[in-house]
């Protein structure tokens, strides 16, 4: 499975550019196992790391997904995401979303923080034309807490803002 995320600035630089590489292995009926890679490609010094979580469908149909991440520089890192699919048609899928980051260390030249890092929720709705190509748009709340919000705010960058955002969701 491949993940990609990023936010382009409107100075058109790539922030919290991130790709995942993992493979995944069913364990139970509705959990499967991943592990794999996890890089940090964006204007900052990239970072490299090994990638182990957990994925699937909670009950009451919530889709969790539990990653722990370790670095070659032995910074610890974890993220918890969760989603729910509230259908308005069959086709026409409204998704509200939290995503939390959690790291062992400072890495400053990363401007992260450690503890509790970044917090990002919002609403995104789909339309699926088929469960393979979906395109969606969606408003969405990043906000950095901690040491990771003292950095930004060294550097002059807003600890909290709201964010429009598109996408594609293809499965192959």
């Amino acid at each position: 499975m491949d993940q990609s995320e990023g936010t382009l600035q409107s100075n058109g630089t790539l922030e919290d550019g991130q790709q995942q590489f993992l493979y995944s292995r069913a364990i139970t009926t509705y959990f499967d196992l991943q592990g794999g890679l996890r890089s940090d490609l964006d204007s900052r010094p990239t970072r490299n790391w090994a990638a182990f979580g957990i994925q699937g469908l909670a009950p009451y149909f919530f889709d969790v997904e539990l990653t722990g991440y370790v670095s070659g520089q032995g910074h610890l890192a974890a993220k918890l995401e969760a989603f729910y699919d509230l259908l308005i048609t069959n086709r026409l899928i409204l998704q509200p979303q939290i995503e939390v980051d959690l790291y062992s260390k400072a890495d400053p030249t990363r401007q992260i923080g450690a503890g509790f890092s970044s917090i990002d929720t919002g609403l995104r709705l789909r339309y699926e034309f088929s469960r393979n190509f979906a395109p969606y748009i969606g408003v969405v709340y990043e906000g950095n807490f901690g040491q990771t919000a003292s950095f930004a705010k060294r550097t002059g960058e807003s600890t909290g803002d709201f964010r429009l955002a598109f996408g594609v969701r293809v499965w192959f």
